[in-house]
């Protein structure tokens, strides 16, 4: 960033809504450090850290880590680059997650990906996984119709109040659009007035 001034930013999308691919975008275009939740958690598992032997016992039992275990993660991780720009990808995932966060740490902008759940539906439907087996291509069990839709109800029902709290903050910007084309240079261009 040739401003010099410190940018914290919070990516928000549906999954199959191209948040990987702006994200990566946003990273590049403004040399901000990339901090993903689940890249942590699973770092932190391999390295068989006090987290991440807790976040393993509750994920092999198939629970959620608790907020208090995660958003601890997040904040360590956070501390160890204070004097850099950085964009938070998959954290808060709850109402609690989003106060702490927000208690603990300036944050300057949330960039909400709206993508229409019909076309989440069909680019995910259109999604086929090489098989370690050596059998064709095939789709993942868990890509039906029906199954991509509860998936996206319920990322729906869990970011709504967390995007209600951001907006309340002052600090929630909406894209909507269909492809990470459409959308990424409305993106690029609120960051760039925002960050100069």
């Amino acid at each position: 960033m040739a401003s010099g001034k410190l940018f914290r930013a919070i990516i928000m999308g549906a999954p199959g809504s191209g948040k990987g691919t702006v994200s990566g975008r946003i990273v590049k275009a403004f040399s901000l450090k990339h901090i993903s939740s689940g890249d942590l958690l699973r770092a932190n598992i391999e390295k068989r850290t006090e987290l991440g032997l807790i976040a393993d016992k509750y994920i092999r039992e198939g629970k959620l880590v608790p907020d208090i275990y995660i958003t601890k993660c997040i904040l360590s991780e956070l501390e160890q680059i204070r004097s850099h720009s950085w964009l938070l990808d998959g954290f808060p995932r709850t109402r609690e997650q989003a106060d702490d966060l927000w208690n603990q740490e300036r944050i300057d902008s949330v960039i909400n990906l709206d993508v229409p759940f019909e076309v989440i539906i069909e680019r995910i439907q259109s999604r086929w996984v090489h098989l370690p087996s050596g059998r064709p291509l095939s789709q993942r069990p868990d890509d039906t119709p029906v199954a991509v839709r509860k998936r996206l109800e319920v990322y729906d029902a869990c970011t709504r109040p967390i995007n209600e709290y951001f907006d309340k903050k002052g600090v929630l910007v909406t894209f909507k659009g269909s492809t990470t084309d459409e959308i990424w240079p409305h993106v690029r261009k609120y960051l760039e007035a925002k960050i100069q």
